[in-house]
């Protein structure tokens, strides 16, 4: 299960109400790249594709396609705001490794 911390909630909604087009939900992503091989990505995204996995944290719609889903299925996302770093860390206990910044993994 995917988990938001209140932060990340927060963040993720200020984000839905900025957007300029309707939104579906929050893509999650993964894609090959970052120092640890694999990248979190996120998306707004304005429809749900037909095989997509759906989770529904406190009136957040999370999309995760069905590759990406075993690779994120635990993972917790955070939003960071701080005097170095803004933006989203996840911490992924599925992942056999992590680089310092929570942005990309390896499984």
């Amino acid at each position: 299960m995917i988990t938001l911390t209140p932060a990340a909630k927060k963040a993720i909604e200020r984000f839905i109400r900025g957007s300029t087009t309707p939104v579906a939900g929050l893509r999650l992503t993964v894609s090959g790249g970052g120092c640890s091989g694999l990248q979190y990505g996120m998306r707004l995204e304005a429809e749900k594709a037909d095989d997509d996995w759906e989770l529904n944290i406190d009136g957040i719609t999370i999309l995760v396609d069905p590759i990406t889903h075993p690779m994120i299925d635990s993972v917790n996302v955070d939003f960071i705001d701080t005097l170095t770093h803004t933006g989203f860390r996840f911490d992924n206990p599925s992942a056999t490794a992590q680089c310092s910044c929570g942005q990309s993994f390896s499984v």
